[in-house]
């Protein structure tokens, strides 16, 4: 379990679009929080700084109190895991079974305990029977669910969602409720991106709202 926070972090992308004016946030072991807001409010761009996507043009990013900027991306990423919100920009494999083993398998882990994880990720978004199926000739719900379980399989102590609800029927998004309560139930922490106020006032401990590049408010649910 690690704690997550940002100190006044400010970021600026090269266009000088003003993305983060001054982020103060923390993150408990555990949680369960979701970040709302309106289109181009800065979650996005917030939760990419979580594992080092991006770095601050100004202000900290601290795991359990340590600066990560000097820390590469890759150690990073073995604590915070992020499912984007295009499938399609994640998945990459021409096997389901070698998209969520490519994860654990870059973390150092042997190809059994791989397997392993990634059964379990599959079964967990009820996609175990798809092992062998080419992920392109899932639909999108599919994709969008094999995406987190790909991250899913890395157990990262942070999993980092970016609106899992979007293209799922009412029994996607009940699997996906029933997979975050899950993974926190067991002391990891998950972050959502949502529009579905529904599936976070459902699912979610605190809720962060931001406009602007600022959070404006967090509380519960």
């Amino acid at each position: 379990m690690i704690s997550l926070r940002l100190e006044g972090v400010r970021f600026v992308y090269p266009d000088r679009t003003l993305a983060l004016a001054g982020v103060d946030l923390a993150i408990e072991p555990g949680e369960r929080v979701a970040i709302v807001g309106e289109n181009g409010s800065g979650k996005s761009t917030l939760v990419r700084h979580l594992n080092g996507l991006l770095r601050p043009t100004v202000g900290r990013v601290l795991h359990d109190g340590r600066d990560v900027a000097d820390q590469r991306v890759a150690a990073l990423a073995a604590r915070v895991g992020i499912v984007v919100q295009d499938p399609d920009r994640q998945i990459f494999s021409g096997r389901v079974l070698d998209e969520v083993t490519f994860g654990p398998r870059v973390l150092g882990r042997g190809r059994d305990e791989a397997v392993q994880a990634g059964l379990a990720a599959l079964a967990a978004v009820g996609l175990a029977d798809l092992a062998d199926a080419n992920p392109y000739d899932l639909g999108d719900s599919r994709r969008r669910l094999l995406a987190i379980a790909s991250i899913l399989a890395m157990e990262t102590p942070v999993l980092v969602l970016d609106e899992p609800t979007t293209g799922q029927d009412a029994s996607g998004v009940a699997r996906v409720r029933e997979l975050v309560a899950d993974v926190a139930g067991k002391d990891r922490t998950v972050v959502a991106i949502s529009h579905d106020l529904r599936f976070v006032a459902e699912t979610f401990d605190r809720v962060v709202v931001m406009s602007g590049g600022r959070v404006t408010i967090e509380g519960g649910p």
